[in-house]
């Protein structure tokens, strides 16, 4: 693939972002979670903004993440590769048979608790901890999906997609 191509111009800014939106989780996620998410430590919120500002950047890193991994990044590597993306699902059908995801069910499981993350924020604070330890026991998934990608980006812009 010509370094030129748009496809390989795509996937070159894609693998970048996902290593730093992959760096910048881990670093959030390693601050935060040293002490267990309860909601008793969540009802502390109004007076930690610290804490507030931290638990956002995590919401906010993991949700970037997974959609850019899903939504872009996994569409543009399968158009590389001369497969057809199709459905988010059909995708991930996809990227677990290349081994870039660990599993469909696992990746389904994460969008729903992300989803939890940012829409129960403010309502229940028990489902909000328990999201919260949830998307911090995924973070290495997403990382291992990141690194997986961005290998694969490698390998097909070095060796023509063989």
């Amino acid at each position: 693939m010509s370094p030129d191509n748009p496809l390989a111009l795509r996937l070159t800014f894609l693998a970048r972002v996902v290593a730093k939106e992959s760096q910048h989780l881990q670093l959030t996620d390693s601050g935060i979670f040293s002490v267990s998410m309860t909601p008793e430590r969540l009802a502390g919120l109004a007076n930690d903004p610290a804490l507030a500002e931290k638990l956002d950047a995590f919401v906010a890193r993991f949700g970037r993440l997974q959609d850019t991994l899903g939504d872009k990044m996994i569409p543009a590597l399968l158009q590389a590769l001369a497969e057809q993306p199709g459905a988010a699902i059909d995708n991930f059908d996809k990227a677990e048979k290349f081994g870039w995801i660990e599993s469909v069910d696992r990746w389904l499981e994460m969008r729903r608790l992300r989803n939890q993350m940012v829409h129960e924020y403010i309502e229940d604070l028990a489902v909000l901890a328990s999201a919260l330890r949830g998307g911090h026991e995924f973070v290495p998934s997403l990382a291992f999906t990141a690194q997986q990608c961005v290998a694969k980006v490698e390998k097909v812009l070095m060796h023509d997609g063989l």
